[in-house]
């Protein structure tokens, strides 16, 4: 048994072997046999392409075929290759740009097509990024598609020009469904064969197990016969061309096509050149439109139908008619107009006509957002704020701030991005070295830039320490003050560093430095010298130990003054004391008895104990105590010391010393292309100390951000300002320097410009010479510049001569001038200037000189061409005749009608050097007729006539009369009008009337003769006739009628007196079919009507609301045999409301009335919730 169990399990290893190299085999057979059908069926579609390519559009792209690019210049580095995209995963193509042979940044754009602009779109969707490398002067743009979907597949192109170079470059997207790899196991075609139920026991264990049964290798072994049968040459494409989409699979199968989406592309492409022929359009729309936001967009489609009804579908939404979605149905067109479009509208539409439908989609192009207020050129110090800030035309636009090329993110905690509306600012809170370069800011529409320079911050002390001299015991106090709050320092003693103890304490509170020794003691006597940390810079002074001395004193001791003259003592007995600080002056006094003190300021004595001046007296210490130095304690002060044994007197200095005054008077003195000299008036008070120098500050106006010009002091009154912009305006100021601090800035300058002169005028030519003039013209100069031109200055001298005569003392706007009280018979030259903020240019000077006398020349009228024919107008309408003439010197002018002088009452002339005008307001026939001018010099002249005719329409012709009646046929004959509107007649038109209807109708029109035969009148009918006469002005107001009846009578019948009494068919209006209320759905044009009976024909008349309407478009009014018909247009809820039909003839009158409700579609009210 156990042998037999081997033996089986022996053998089923074997089958597995030669299975599993049967599998091998057999799929290696199966290739080979498939690979020749495969390539011999690519063969002839790929003919079938390359037969095709003819026909074919240059930008389509046959399946197989790589897409042809565009010709390559060399900007390039890296190209954006095709790729295949995955629908939901994210793609990126990169571009690489080299700018190495470009003075200026290149621009770039993303294309898909042929002209959508993907810039537009930038957003979630579609992200653009761009850096900049400044070693290798390299761009690289980058264009990432975020969760692809199947609306990013196709054609796209990446353009970048500069200046006369460009580049582009195609490439392909292909979005394809996501991979989903499943694992094959190819144990599971190993299937086993079920066991039968009888001849076989089961295994041991009871069930059968998985064990159980044959292996079945016939699945992977079987082999398919391939039969090589010749068949008929069968067209795939036309077979695919007619098959509805659902058999696409199917046929592929048969003919052995396994690239299915190679095929769907094809048969695509083939749709495109052989368009469906449609039963319900005869025009559909364009696969694209495209329209800016904020601008109306209209799709247009023609129907075979011009009763067709028509829907607009939007994203698969019905559309329904608004404001915003204007429909329109004109004959067989159908529109469809957007008001105001807007990112909500670009979406993909559809036109619906019975089952049949035409798409399209559209694409709402944002305005580039350009920048309305650039960056500012900043120079700041160390530490310092930096705040650039634009404005843009647009809120919530995007902007790109960037630092030598390279973008800045929020991600860098130390540039801090702000948006504030249209204000966007970049913030830097301390300034340091790293950030000198270039800023620069990018919109969709426009950039700006700005140099960021920063420089090292000069610490400037402001309060120096001084000299103290104490006694023992008593405190010492060193106080300092710079320029920067932040800034630490060191308290050195002899050259060792102070420690603090209790005795000794170091404060800093802002930018105060102390250093205050409590119980001073002979060893704290020495030099102490502050030292700001990172500056090279340190403060010194000394202090001194009073001792005191006993010595045996006599009771009687004359007083003395003890004046320590160091210390804030710049000289003997003067103190300088700089404003705003505190003065305190101990005076040691000694005598016996105790002396009494005095303090004097001039003559008035100091007694007060408190306040910011007073007086301090202990026994031997009298101290003066100034708070707050001001400019008014600055003088001479007195002490005198007085007791029994005497008296002693000394006098003090006070000198206050401050910042100076602002400078005076800045002003700039002159300009050129982008510099600007500035002078100004030192300060009236210089702070008690000597000027030093100046600091200038600059802006342009409107900003309000200064910028330093100098960081050393400048020591002139005078300054020249470069490096600017111009035709910028510029606003300056000054500050002044001297030894205590800096004032503060003088008034702001008036705004200049730097700007360079003109170059000079051009083609300088001689106009007109008189006996004392000379008059000159020219052309404006070639170069303006920014600074544009004030106007010309004129000047003039003698031949031979070099003394120059301005002939006009303030500049000539004009392009011509003449120059007046000129010698008589010199030869003069003549010369102009432009002028401007800048200054003179170079002159245009006359070549050849100009003799200074008249020429004499004959009078001569140029008549205009319309002129010298008949000149008509309407009666009403103006009169305005300009005629020119020439001669020399100034002509006499004159004018006269029909040989009479002109009434200036009725006609206006004005007459100037070179012509004369008439004008007549509005023209009466009273104003025809023949007009002379006469322009005259002494006894030569010149006439010319012009003839006016004012012509208005034409009264009624007379006498209109029916000469004769035959058969159909009547003769009219009248009489021309009595008023022709002064001008020909030039027709009549002739209208008929039957006395049943009293309708009138035409029957002809620019009759030339007084006469005509009316033919066509209908038996047994009688007529009435008007006539029109026409003229130039049309038809007369008036009509003649003619004066007896033409009477068609019928012809073999005999007319036989009624034997009855007829029947009076009269009747005043009656309605028999009343009008019904109505509910109506707005929109949807409506009708209302009834029936009414009555003789003679009763007027009908409609209101609403018991309000007659009128003309009014929106209702259509019909009255056919008695049955009347409101028409209402599309009504909307205003058109609700109570209508009535009255009748009315000469017997009287009737109405109805009925209710109609404007009610809105249930759809629509669902929308608006």
């Amino acid at each position: 048994m156990r042998c037999a169990v081997f033996i089986r399990f022996f053998l089923i290893i074997i089958k597995v072997k030669y299975s599993l190299l049967a599998v091998y085999f057999s799929l290696l057979s199966l290739c080979c046999l498939t690979l020749p059908c495969l390539l011999t069926e690519a063969q002839p579609v790929a003919n079938e392409q390359s037969e095709g390519t003819d026909e074919l559009p240059e930008d389509e792209v046959v399946p197989g075929e790589e897409r042809q690019t565009s010709e390559i210049t060399g900007l390039f580095v890296e190209r954006p290759e095709s790729a295949v995209a995955f629908k939901g995963k994210d793609i990126t193509f990169v571009a690489k740009v080299d700018s190495t042979g470009m003075l200026r940044k290149p621009n770039i754009k993303w294309l898909k097509g042929k002209w959508m602009d993907l810039g537009s779109k930038a957003g979630k969707h579609l992200q653009f990024k761009e850096t900049y490398d400044r070693n290798s002067k390299v761009y690289t743009y980058e264009m990432s598609i975020i969760k692809v979907v199947d609306s990013d597949a196709g054609g796209y192109r990446c353009e970048v020009t500069s200046k006369d170079k460009c580049d582009s470059w195609t490439f392909d997207v292909t979005v394809e469904a996501a991979e989903e790899t499943q694992p094959t196991n190819i144990l599971e075609a190993f299937k086993r064969t079920k066991p039968k139920k009888e001849g076989k026991p089961k295994p041991e264990g009871g069930e059968a197990g998985e064990d159980e049964g044959d292996l079945d290798f016939s699945v992977l072994l079987k082999k398919r016969e391939v039969k090589v049968e010749e068949k008929e040459e069968v067209d795939v494409w036309a077979i695919l061309a007619a098959a509805k989409p659902c058999d696409y699979e199917k046929i592929a199968f048969e003919y052995g096509i396994t690239d299915l989406r190679g095929m769907l592309k094809r048969l695509k492409k083939m749709k495109k050149f052989e368009p469906k022929k449609s039963d319900a359009f005869l025009k559909k729309l364009d696969d694209l439109y495209s329209v800016e936001k904020g601008k109306r967009i209209q799709l247009c489609v023609e129907v075979a139908d011009p009763n067709a009804q028509v829907k607009w579908l939007k994203n698969g939404q019905e559309i329904k008619p608004s404001a915003k979605y204007v429909f329109e149905s004109v004959g067989n067109l159908r529109k469809l107009t957007i008001n105001k479009c807007n990112l909500s509208d670009d979406a993909a539409y559809e036109c619906v006509v019975g089952e049949e439908k035409c798409f399209t989609e559209i694409f709402v192009k944002e305005p580039p957002v350009t920048i309305t207020k650039p960056l500012d050129d900043m120079h700041v110090v160390v530490g310092d704020k930096v705040e650039f800030e634009i404005e843009v035309s647009e809120e919530g636009a995007n902007v790109i701030w960037m630092k030598d090329g390279v973008e800045i993110t929020r991600d860098l905690t130390r540039y801090r991005i702000k948006k504030d509306g249209k204000t966007h600012m970049l913030v830097i809170n301390e300034a340091t070295k790293d950030d000198i370069g270039l800023f620069s800011v990018f919109t969709n529409g426009g950039h700006s830039e700005s140099d960021l320079e920063v420089e090292d911050k000069e610490l400037e002390v402001l309060q120096s320490i001084a000299d103290l001299t104490v006694k023992a015991a008593e405190q010492a106090m060193f106080k300092c003050e710079v320029s920067d709050e932040k800034v630490t320092g060191k308290w050195f003693k002899d050259g060792v560093e102070v420690i603090a103890s209790n005795r000794i304490k170091m404060t800093h509170t802002g930018r105060i430095h102390k250093l205050t020794i409590d119980d001073v003691k002979p060893e704290d006597a020495g030099d102490y010298t502050f030292v700001p940390d990172g500056y090279a810079l340190s403060l010194s002074a000394k202090l001194n130990f009073l001792e005191i001395k006993i010595d045996y004193v006599p009771r009687q001791e004359p007083p003395k003054i003890h004046l320590d003259t160091t210390g804030s003592m710049v000289n003997k007995n003067t103190i300088i004391v700089v404003a705003g600080n505190k003065l305190r002056l101990d005076v040691e006094i000694t005598g016996d008895p105790a002396p009494t003190v005095s303090w004097k300021k001039g003559d008035k004595e100091i007694t007060e104990a408190e306040g910011r001046v007073r007086v301090e007296t202990r026994k031997t210490l009298s101290s003066f105590v100034i708070e707050g130095a001001e400019r008014s304690d600055e003088g001479r002060y007195t002490i005198t010391v007085i007791n029994p044994a005497g008296e002693d007197k000394a006098e003090l200095t006070v000198k206050i010393v401050d910042v100076p005054d602002p400078p005076e008077h800045v002003k700039c003195t002159g300009v050129g292309e982008d510099t600007a000299t500035i002078i100004w008036e030192a300060p009236k008070f210089d702070g008690g100390a000597p000027i030093k120098g100046y600091l200038m500050e600059r802006k342009k106006k409107g900003s309000q951000r200064w910028t330093k010009l100098n960081f050393d002091i400048h020591e002139s009154t005078t300054y020249e300002a470069k490096k600017m912009i111009e035709g910028t305006l510029y606003e300056m100021r000054v500050f002044a320097v001297n030894g205590i601090g800096i004032s503060q800035p003088s008034a702001t300058s008036k705004p200049f410009m730097p700007i360079a002169p003109t170059s000079e005028p051009t083609r300088l030519l001689v106009e007109d010479v008189t006996d004392t003039t000379c008059a000159l013209k020219w052309r404006p100069p070639e170069r303006l510049g920014a600074g544009g031109i004030d106007g010309y200055i004129i000047e003039w001298c003698k031949e031979g001569e070099t003394e120059w005569v301005q002939a006009n003392e303030q500049p000539v706007e004009k392009n011509s001038y003449r120059v007046r009280n000129l010698p008589v018979g010199e030869k003069l030259l003549f010369r102009v200037f432009a002028v401007n903020i800048a200054g003179r240019s170079p002159p245009a000077t006359l070549q050849q000189a100009v003799t200074i006398r008249e020429i004499m020349e004959h009078p001569k009228i140029r008549l205009p061409r319309q002129l010298r024919t008949k000149f008509i107008r309407r009666v009403g309408e103006k009169v305005n005749l300009v005629i020119p003439f020439q001669g020399k010197p100034r002509p006499s002018v004159s004018w006269s009608k029909d040989g009479q002088p002109l009434d200036p009452k009725v006609v206006n002339v004005r007459t100037s050097e070179v012509d004369t005008i008439l004008f007549i307001r509005s023209s009466e026939r009273e104003h025809s007729g023949k007009y002379t001018l006469t322009v005259q010099i002494e006894n030569m002249e010149d006439k010319a006539t012009v003839e006016i005719q004012i012509v208005d329409k034409p009264g009624p012709p007379m006498a209109v009369t029916v000469t004769d009646v035959w058969g159909f046929n009547a003769a009219l004959e009248w009489q021309p009008p009595k008023d022709t509107g002064n001008c020909e007649i030039l027709g009549y038109t002739i209208q008929k009337a039957d006395l049943k209807t009293k309708e009138w109708f035409t029957v002809y029109e620019h009759n030339r003769r007084p006469s005509c035969t009316v033919s066509d009148l209908v038996m047994g009918n009688e007529y009435n006739f008007r006539i029109f006469s026409e003229n130039l002005c049309g038809l007369s107001d008036e009509a003649a009628v003619s004066k007896n009846k033409a009477v068609i009578a019928k012809t073999g019948l005999i007319q036989k007196p009624p034997s009855y009494k007829e029947m009076d068919m009269s009747r005043s209006p009656k309605f028999i079919t009343p009008l019904v209320d109505r509910c109506v759905i707005a929109g949807y044009s409506a009708a209302i009507s009834c029936a009414v009976r009555g003789f003679p024909k009763p007027k009908i008349v409609w209101m609403k609301n018991k309000m007659i309407i009128g003309e009014d478009p929106k209702f259509i009014m019909q009255n056919n045999q008695g049955v009347l018909t409101l028409n209402i247009r599309k009504p909307s809820l205003f058109d609700g409301g109570k209508y009535t039909c009255k009748a009315i003839n000469d017997l009287g009158e009737d109405e109805v009335e009925c209710k109609l409700e404007v009610r809105v579609a249930t759809e629509k009210v669902e929308e608006r919730k």
